[in-house]
């Protein structure tokens, strides 16, 4: 068992870290001062084969691999966390899940232009009161009228959606067969019916904004339609799925973004005359935070390589996204104790990263609920309602 990376993937990492100390830090300021949504350095990004790792080149992909994906998501959150967002919109949720479920006619007009970030993408499952019960409480209905659909309903916290041109979107077009009922869309926001609004947290900044989706007769295409009627519950299953992992590879860049400020920190602040990375009490803070973080980005790198390898690694995602959400959390509160005051600063960037911990550690699942579903699965209990099945991968897992 080799834990080492591949002469590829320190090449990949570099080139990750460069293009943000580059294209990232030194413009982003400007971009969250006046609330601009970025989306000249996404193309940069796209162009880069960022958002392209996972997928084939015949649609405009670099192969260069799930392993790879996440190394370069958590090196872009770890210089910025806002621009982690873009590898679930661009790369993972959106059109991942157009590519394993679409027509080839799908595939070939909304994926190449979304991994090169010419479409900006979202991803539309939640609704308000709905929360871990995304699918369950859904009541964004689709009505087949003539040769369309007709949608109508609300989606809430959708990334990106008042910047998105195509997403993906659920929505029941049977309200009495539960899960069994929903369905997944392509939508194009351009058509009439579409309005999305920012939700206003001014935590995570102005730059890139989740928001309220509304859909009032809006009309789309039978050709629109992702998969069958009824298959929607394990499209969106199957997407979350990826969706861990790259969250994940977020989170782990967020915890590592902490560690590097603290470290600078601790050996610039001097405190009694000394340097406050010599009292024993930040040893101890900074010593738990490089071994948990560590520890997380080995699970990250688990799932990733099992995904290469063509597993499912439903299982694996789960616990990488949980467990990074928890020391990702952990590590950015340790931090903020570690700046103090300086902390509540923009001077630094601990609140920002504290800031997206805590909503990754509810995004993708949250962790009161993974934690329950993991301990279900190693329990052995099944529970036909979570059991994901995607036409190309078989899942080893019901988690």
């Amino acid at each position: 068992m080799n834990f080492d990376l591949s002469e590829e993937n320190v090449q990949v990492k570099n080139m990750a870290r460069k293009f943000a100390e580059k294209e990232i830090i030194p413009h982003v300021k400007s971009y969250e001062d006046h609330g601009k949504f970025p989306k000249d350095i996404l193309q940069k990004m796209g162009q880069a084969g960022m958002f392209g790792a996972c997928f084939p080149e015949r649609y405009g992909g670099s192969e260069l691999g799930f392993l790879n994906f996440a190394i370069i998501a958590e090196e872009i959150s770890r210089a910025h966390p806002a621009f982690g967002y873009a590898f679930n919109m661009q790369a993972m949720t959106c059109p991942l899940t157009i590519l394993n479920w679409g027509t080839e006619e799908q595939i070939e007009n909304y994926v190449p232009r979304l991994i090169a970030a010419d479409y900006i993408g979202m991803f539309a499952l939640t609704e308000s009161g709905g929360g871990s019960d995304a699918a369950g409480s859904m009541k964004t209905t689709a009505r087949l009228k003539g040769e369309g659909y007709e949608l109508n309903g609300s989606k809430m916290f959708i990334t990106f959606a008042n910047e998105a041109d195509v997403g993906v979107l659920f929505a029941k077009t049977d309200t009495a067969a539960g899960v069994k009922g929903i369905t997944a869309f392509i939508i194009e926001t351009d058509r009439p019916g579409f309005d999305a609004k920012p939700i206003e947290i001014s935590s995570l900044g102005h730059m890139m904004r989740s928001c309220e989706v509304f859909l009032d007769q809006y009309r789309i295409p039978i050709q629109n339609r992702l998969g069958q009627e009824g298959e929607g519950f394990k499209i969106a299953m199957n997407a979350l799925d990826y969706g861990r992992l790259s969250v994940a590879a977020r989170l782990v860049g967020i915890a590592q973004g902490c560690i590097d400020a603290a470290i600078q920190y601790c050996n610039e602040r001097v405190v009694g005359g000394r340097r406050i990375g010599e009292y024993q009490m930040i040893q101890h803070l900074i010593a738990d935070m490089v071994v948990e973080t560590e520890a997380a980005r080995m699970l990250v790198y688990k799932s990733a390589y099992l995904k290469d390898k063509g597993e499912a690694a439903t299982r694996e995602s789960a616990h990488a996204k949980y467990y990074a959400a928890e020391v990702a959390t952990k590590v950015s509160r340790s931090a903020f104790e570690i700046f103090g005051g300086y902390a509540l600063t923009d001077e630094y960037p601990i609140l920002k990263y504290l800031s997206y911990a805590n909503m990754l550690h509810v995004g993708e699942g949250s962790a009161n609920v993974q934690r329950i579903l993991i301990a279900q699965d190693a329990l052995g209990w099944k529970n036909a309602n979570r059991h994901h099945i995607n036409r190309k991968f078989s899942l080893k897992s019901d988690l």
